[in-house]
């Protein structure tokens, strides 16, 4: 230890040893105390004051805290000193095992954080029974909804306070509300004087930040900070929800929006605190994908640096470069990005939100764990440099005894040591910090667009986009001439227009080396007429040219995509989250995501939200495709699983929808069908769903609501609701369109079947098409059971015996009849899906290898997906192994152009080229084989 370090240590023991000389007699008592002493004159001040704290320290240092003074109406005029001397004692405490070991910085940040929420609820509780007293208590108002609730103050704990990491000597920012405005009710208390809802609660908010915050002889409790309210210090003192939430909607701040990410219901009504924050979510995390945070922490962090050059803080270890506020405005601001489309990033505490982070790939773990290390490095010394004299200073210390003290305990060979420690941690935070406000950049555009473009419309060169590589320069220059002129791009705000100056010239560019020039530009500007009004997604391509990049790509390439996108702009998002690029959902996930979408009692908003989750999926899907990532058989399947849970969600809330209006049928089931490519799991993009309805119910049974209905009517308001729901027009758009045909008798039956009249008609009434599409059903949704027997029925029906020539003369002639009416191959382009040697004559060849062979190869009844079954009846030598990877061979390739067809918004019809003939051929060699006749006589 430094000379002048051990001598400040021996005066401070010197004094101790005058208050407790036998506590100080053992020799490991006395070395604790010199380590505590070197740290804090706080500290010895307080054991001088509490001698009795010191000596229950030294008998057990890992005692527990104290708990709080009881504060009475007998010990009124002891409350500002009860509460003072209990946070000095504990406050001391902290000291005491922070500076020994026994806690490290986290415990004793949450430890200061427990002591201030003890101190406000004990000073709250017991300033609302006086106020009760004078004044008596606020009830709602008959409008309210609650009326004759009583009403409570809310405090909500903002900064390090709400993210439960306060500082050993922090003020505590605090902003008071309270739930409902109403009237005073004195009825309990005659005599006591009533307020208004305002004055009542501003009046106790008042009195509580004095209690707290006054400075006595026993100095001051916490320090009160209610400057975060709406306005500031013009504002009101304390606020109701209404009027907070009007505030936030037309004039919150984006440094409001860092503020109350962290904000916490402290003390008062802690429930009522909680939904107010629920309410105010969507104020603090948007939606989308909210690189607009970006230009509100740019500007906090430039008006705090001209603070910091201003008032000479450069060794400010919280405000100045590379300092602890830097690694929480890190964290905050990806946050803020991307904690609107993920919850698990929406921690109030800086720990858990940059484990989360790193968690979703958003920082690298490398520099995940780096900000984590400096920021406890920089908290502990923030904690010491308060500790010293329970001062509110994050600056270090000119004094070179100070200097000495504090790099000793902290264990560091002198003050150069812990100085280079310090400028290492903060030169990597700056670092890190200055990366991300850094605009980024992506490929150079040349001047000569970003003038043309300014110039429009009465101006500009068009030159400048023969020289970006435009051929149909006239028709470009009209097009974005027009668009200049559009009222979208005249109303911009200032803010908003400079986003669009800074992105246009780079997707200008980027439109100009694709594939198609044109296509790509008039893509790309349907796009931004959608998203004139929504700056944020503005700033999302001009932060990041990657985004900026594949939106391009994406909208040159895919002409669906392009339309999804402009119609959805939320779809933007997925051009930069992390999991676009990395493994796809599998079933479960999918199911999980659907049945998550929950907005309460409000079926058009969950629809909505469904929908836009579909949408997510579906492009993330589309981009793997599209990118090579993954196959069409895969991809089909994975729009398939979720079409399955976007049927589970909806029936989900049909069922609730027609319980509330008639109950619910006791002792019944109910299963949905997917038939043909849901069923086959082989669903495309944009593919509507081909269902069936079942139920199974008591015989006469009645559902039990006001209005009952028998079983067969409530089942059919089910499945109408269901298919209604599922097809309803949202702001979203539609789910998917619904055909309920393959059902028993078509058109002419009834929507809902029973399960014993489905039986029936499969065994006496269906046609062998009928027959063949049950070789693809599966259920989908419902019960359990009624899906266990739907399979019995299914097996039942399909391992028939059957006469093979019966079976390839009915399925031929089917072929032939759809050939005839559905086949849109011409000399020029073939019908991928219906043509000769398309898909469907290798779907019917597989039906009628189940039809024909399942009774004797009951495997075959299993699988419904195209290449399952090709596996089953290769296994089951239905089909030679030679037949059987021609077969995969050319499902593959005929399902990838189709779907990428689709993606191209074009349909399922291509010139035929050698590979396509060469499908066409296995395919039409395999049915002929098997002895189907698709060929008209």
């Amino acid at each position: 230890m430094p000379p002048t370090a051990a001598a400040a240590s021996e005066r401070l023991l010197a004094r101790l040893r005058v208050i407790a000389p036998g506590v100080l007699a053992d020799p490991e008592v006395a070395a604790r105390m010199e380590r505590v002493a070197l740290a804090s004159d706080f500290a010895v001040d307080t054991f001088e004051r509490q001698p009795e704290l010191l000596r229950s320290l030294a008998d057990d240092a890992r005692a527990p805290a104290a708990p709080p003074p009881t504060l009475t109406v007998d010990n009124r005029h002891e409350w500002p000193a009860l509460l003072r001397r209990h946070r000095t004692a504990e406050s001391t405490r902290l000291i005491w095992r922070d500076v020994l070991g026994i806690d490290d910085v986290d415990a004793t940040l949450a430890g200061s954080t427990r002591l201030a929420e003890e101190c406000l609820c004990t000073a709250l509780d017991a300033l609302e029974r006086e106020f009760a007293t004078r004044h008596g208590v606020i009830r709602a108002r008959e409008e309210d909804g609650t009326a004759g609730e009583v009403q409570r103050l809310v405090v909500f704990g903002l900064g390090k306070l709400g993210g439960g990491e306060l500082n050993f000597s922090s003020d505590v920012d605090l902003v008071y509300a309270y739930e409902h405005d109403g009237e005073c009710d004195t009825s309990a208390h005659p005599g006591a004087r009533p307020l208004d809802s305002s004055s009542y609660f501003a009046r106790l908010g008042q009195q509580l930040a004095k209690l707290l915050d006054e400075i006595t002889a026993d100095g001051f409790c916490h320090r009160v900070d209610l400057r975060l309210r709406p306005y500031g210090n013009a504002g009101r003192v304390a606020w109701s929800f209404a009027a907070m939430e009007q505030y936030f909607q037309r004039e919150g701040r984006d440094w409001e929006r860092y503020a109350w990410q962290k904000a916490r219901p402290i003390a008062g009504d802690l429930d009522a605190g909680e939904r107010f924050l629920e309410m105010l979510r969507p104020f603090v995390y948007r939606r989308y994908l909210d690189f607009g945070a970006l230009d509100g922490l740019r500007a906090m962090k430039a008006a705090i640096a001209a603070e910091v050059a201003r008032r000479e803080l450069a060794d400010d270890v919280k405000r100045g470069s590379g300092g602890i506020r830097e690694i929480e405005f890190l964290v905050q601001a990806l946050q803020l990005i991307h904690g609107g489309r993920d919850a698990t990033l929406r921690a109030r505490a800086l720990r858990p939100a940059l484990e989360a982070l790193v968690a979703t790939h958003h920082i690298d773990a490398e520099a995940g764990a780096m900000l984590a290390e400096s920021y406890r490095f920089l908290r502990r010394v923030e904690n010491r440099l308060q500790m010293l004299r329970d001062a509110q200073t994050h600056v270090l210390p000119e004094s070179p005894d100070d200097r000495a003290r504090i790099a000793a305990g902290l264990d560091f060979d002198g003050w150069d040591a812990l100085y280079d420690a310090l400028a290492a941690h903060r030169a990597q935070v700056g670092a890190e910090f200055g990366a991300l406000l850094a605009p980024q950049r992506g490929e150079d555009v040349p001047d000569s667009l970003a003038v043309y473009w300014h110039a429009l419309p009465d101006a500009g060169d068009a030159a400048a986009l023969a020289q970006a590589g435009f051929v149909e320069v006239g028709n470009a220059d009209t097009l974005l001439r027009d668009f200049a002129r559009s009222p979208g791009v005249r109303g911009l705000s200032d803010h908003a227009r400079t986003r669009l100056d800074r992105v246009l010239p780079a997707l200008l560019q980027g439109a100009a080396q694709a594939s198609s020039p044109m296509l790509a530009l008039r893509r790309l500007l349907a796009l931004l007429h959608n998203i004139l009004r929504r700056s944020a997604y503005l700033a999302l391509l001009a932060e990041q040219p990657a985004a900026l990049e594949r939106l391009v790509d994406v909208v040159g390439r895919s002409a669906l995509l392009a339309e999804r996108l402009a119609a959805h702009p939320l779809l933007l998002d997925e051009l930069l989250d992390a999991r676009v690029a990395g493994p796809l959902p599998d079933r479960a996930q999918l199911l999980d995501a659907c049945e998550a979408v929950a907005v309460e009692d409000d079926t058009e908003a969950t629809l909505h939200a469904l929908n836009e989750v579909r949408q997510a999926l579906g492009f993330r899907i589309a981009m793997a495709l599209r990118d090579g990532r993954e196959s069409a058989t895969e991809s089909a399947r994975q729009l398939a699983w979720l079409a399955d849970g976007v049927v589970r969600r909806v029936c989900s809330l049909a069922y609730d929808e027609v319980a509330i209006a008639h109950g619910r049928v006791p002792g019944a089931r109910f299963a949905v069908l997917g038939y043909g490519s849901l069923g086959g799991e082989e669903l495309g993009f944009g593919s509507d769903l081909d269902l069936v309805f079942l139920y199974d119910a008591p015989r006469d049974a009645q559902s039990d609501g006001e209005r009952p209905l028998d079983a067969p009517r409530w089942f059919a308001r089910l499945a109408q609701k269901l298919v209604a729901l599922l097809g309803a027009v949202t702001a979203g758009g539609r789910l998917y369109d619904v055909d309920v045909r393959l059902r028993p008798d078509g058109a002419k039956g009834l929507l809902v079947s029973s399960i014993a009249s489905f039986s029936e008609y499969q065994r006496h009434r269906a046609w062998t098409w009928e027959h063949q599409a049950l070789v693809r059903a599966r259920c989908v949704s419902g019960d359990a059971s009624l899906h266990e027997d739907f399979e019995r029925v299914r097996t039942e029906t399909l391992a028939r015996e059957r006469d093979p020539e019966r079976v390839l003369d009915d399925v031929s002639a089917m072929r032939r009849r759809m050939r005839a009416e559905l086949d849109r191959s011409d000399a020029a382009m073939f019908d991928l899906k219906q043509g000769a040697g398309g898909l469907v004559d290798l779907e019917f060849l597989l039906q009628a290898a189940v039809l024909a062979h399942a009774h004797a190869h009951p495997a075959l009844l299993a699988p419904r997906s195209t290449p399952a079954l090709i596996d089953t009846a290769q296994a089951c030598e239905v089909l030679d192994a030679a037949t059987a990877d021609a077969l995969r061979a050319a499902h593959a390739g005929l399902l990838a152009a189709g779907l990428h067809c689709t993606l191209d918004r074009r349909g399922r019809r291509v010139a035929p080229g050698a590979q396509i003939e060469a499908w066409r051929a296995l395919v039409t060699r395999a049915c002929s084989g098997f002895g189907l006749r698709f060929e008209p006589r």
